[in-house]
């Protein structure tokens, strides 16, 4: 079965946005479309069924007809609380055992991520696979499975809050290389320079 028949997504969306001023950074606008938009358009075709994780008032993100899955543990905890609340849902909500997690402000991830990921998955001791470009391990691009719910329930239940990075080190995780051509695919945007920075990216890739 293909990644696409078999792997549920999730768009972590549920991050503060400190350097852009707080808000939704998501919902700001990239070439005439939110980042949303442009995260959803990428993610779409490579899973199953696709969430997104934000908290706050839902029906803000209502045009989207996704699902909405809010953090189960309380006080914006992080991407690591993201990643169980999808899981969670994906336990009570779909027979699927791998999801695949994907950030909001990332727009040119690559449209064969997930498929790449999952070929890692045939090794059955295998439970983390992690993207990484250049010599930074793209944390929240990542695929999970269902089993490691329980063990991050447990680190989320002990209050201590770990980088998703150092979380990461500390499983049985596989990492995947996905090559810069020249531009990182993996490119966030965490200030109004790096959103300008993107804009021109945008423009070269038409």
């Amino acid at each position: 079965m293909s990644a696409s028949e078999s792997v549920v997504g999730i768009i972590l969306a549920g991050g503060l946005a400190r350097r852009m001023g707080g808000g939704d950074k998501c919902l700001l606008s990239l070439g005439g479309k939110t980042l949303l938009q442009h995260t959803i358009a990428r993610a779409k075709p490579q899973v199953t069924q696709l969430l997104i994780n934000a908290n706050g008032d839902p029906l803000r993100f209502a045009h989207t007809g996704l699902p909405i899955v809010a953090d189960i543990f309380p006080n914006n905890l992080g991407p690591l609380a993201g990643i169980h609340a999808g899981l969670t849902w994906m336990k009570a909500n779909s027979s699927h055992s791998w999801m695949a997690s994907f950030a909001s402000d990332t727009p040119f991830f690559p449209l064969h991520f997930v498929a790449t990921l999952f070929q890692q998955t045939y090794d059955l001791s295998t439970n983390l696979v992690v993207a990484y470009s250049g010599q930074d391990t793209q944390s929240v691009f990542a695929l999970w499975h269902v089993s490691l719910l329980e063990k991050i329930t447990a680190q989320l239940t002990s209050g201590i809050i770990p980088r998703m990075q150092d979380w990461i080190k500390q499983q049985n995780s596989v990492y995947v290389e996905f090559p810069s051509e020249g531009y990182d695919p993996f490119f966030n945007i965490n200030t109004p320079e790096n959103l300008q920075t993107a804009e021109t990216l945008l423009l070269n890739k038409q």
